[in-house]
């Protein structure tokens, strides 16, 4: 117990001589600096202002929540897609309105694909947010024509492809979603789909 003190007091004894020594250094360079430049006078006081720095601005949490809960609340699991899909060579859908050569063009292509989103590994309320905010986002960006890929459920138990109906649910749901049709055998084929949005401002 008395070397632990004895070793204390040595290390505080040394900390001061440090300190001690540091200050010795900073008024002789102090000393030196004055020397240098020789005799100084001290400006006269001249009005200025010191303004204090610009606050910092509140991180929106609250409106990243909200958002997060309208993205929840907007697709619903329950919607039945069947009643509104065209039972044609493949699903596919067309809002009212959208003629049938709309579907007939998205599926040939006459639209470039301008932006995906891959769903596979996610769990059914991630997809459905996933999706909800690629949609919004593709929207904001004035994209036309995207790839949703939800795969074809070759790994969910019973081989069953869940994502597939719903994605089919959810983006029927969505007012921004004009057509989509079964992408092409290159380009995901029975896995993905091609996704017409409607364009901003319309």
């Amino acid at each position: 117990m008395r070397a632990q003190l004895a070793e204390a007091e040595q290390r505080a004894a040394q900390a001061a001589a440090e300190r001690e020594r540091a200050a010795r250094q900073a008024r002789a360079d102090q000393d030196l600096f004055a020397r240098a430049i020789g005799p100084t006078q001290p400006l006269r006081a001249h009005g200025r202002v010191v303004h204090a720095p610009a606050p910092t601005p509140p991180e929106p949490r609250q409106r990243a929540l909200d958002e997060q809960a309208v993205l929840r609340e907007s697709l619903s699991d329950e919607f039945d897609s069947s009643t509104l899909l065209h039972v044609d060579e493949h699903l596919s859908f067309r809002r009212p309105g959208i003629g049938a050569d709309v579907t007939a063009k998205l599926r040939r292509g006459h639209w470039a694909v301008q932006g995906q989103i891959d769903l596979h590994g996610l769990r059914v309320h991630e997809a459905r947010e996933a999706l909800s905010a690629f949609v919004r986002d593709a929207m904001r960006t004035g994209l036309r024509c995207v790839r949703v890929v939800h795969g074809k459920g070759l790994g969910s138990p019973g081989r069953a492809p869940v994502l597939k109906a719903k994605v089919h649910g959810w983006l029927i749901q969505k007012k921004e979603v004009l057509a989509f049709v079964q992408a092409k055998p290159l380009e995901g084929g029975a896995g993905a789909l091609l996704v017409l949005l409607a364009q901003p401002g319309r």
